[in-house]
C-alpha cells in the first residue's frame, strides 16, 4: 500500500482495528485502503512521508469540534479532508469513532458536494472555420457536449494564436471524420 505504508504498518494496522467497529466495509482504491457505506466512499488510511493519516471523503460536513482535520489541497479539494498523525499515540479511539460515526451519519443523508459546471469555451477561431466550411459545422454538433469542450479546452488553453490555429488545423480531420479529441485513450 502506497510508498510508506511499510513505515506506518503497526500504526494502519491500529486504525484499521478502530475502524473495524464500525461496520464500513474495507475495500481498494487507487491502491489505498478506503472503508465504504453503501457502495459510498466514507474514510481512507493510508502512510505518508512524514505521516499516517484518515481522510475523510465528505469531510466538509463533519463539526470537526476537536479541530483535527486540515484540507490537504486548498482551493483543490472541495470537501475531503485529512487527520493527520505522526505517532500510535496520537490516536484517541473515541475521537475517532465519533468522526467516523457522523461521517457515516452524513453519508445516510446523502450530504454530498456537486461538483462545479465547467464554463462554457468559445473558440472564435474554431467559430470562424465553421461558418466558412459547413460540414465541419454539422461533423461538430454530432459530438457530445462533453467531447466539444474537450476540443474546445484544447484549442483555447493555447496561448498564441499560431499555436490556436495549429491546433485546429490538426483537430479538423478528427472533427471531420467523427472521432473524439481523446478517444484512442479511452
Amino acid at each position: 500500500m502506497w510508498k510508506y505504508g511499510s513505515q506506518w504498518e503497526e500504526e494502519l494496522i491500529f486504525l484499521k482495528a478502530i475502524i473495524d467497529k464500525t461496520g464500513l466495509i474495507e475495500t481498494t482504491k487507487w491502491g489505498g485502503t478506503v472503508y465504504v457505506y453503501n457502495k459510498k466512499n466514507v474514510v481512507g488510511i493510508g502512510g505518508f512521508k512524514d505521516y499516517f493519516a484518515l481522510w475523510f471523503f465528505n469531510g466538509v460536513f463533519l463539526k470537526d469540534e476537536k479541530k483535527k482535520l486540515i484540507n490537504a489541497q486548498e482551493d483543490v479539494t472541495k470537501s475531503l479532508r485529512q487527520w493527520r498523525f505522526t505517532s500510535k499515540e496520537e490516536v484517541n479511539e473515541k475521537d475517532v469513532l465519533q468522526y467516523i460515526y457522523e461521517a457515516i451519519e452524513n453519508e445516510k443523508q446523502g450530504k454530498v458536494i456537486k461538483p462545479s459546471k465547467k464554463e462554457a469555451i468559445i473558440s472564435e477561431l474554431l467559430e470562424k472555420e465553421m461558418t466558412q466550411n459547413p460540414a465541419l459545422k454539422e461533423a461538430f454538433a454530432k459530438f457530445s457536449p462533453y467531447k466539444q469542450y474537450e476540443f474546445l479546452e484544447y484549442i483555447e488553453s493555447a496561448k498564441q494564436e499560431k499555436t490556436k490555429l495549429s491546433r485546429i488545423e490538426k483537430v479538423l480531420p478528427m472533427i471531420l471524420t467523427n472521432v473524439g479529441l481523446n478517444d484512442k485513450y479511452r
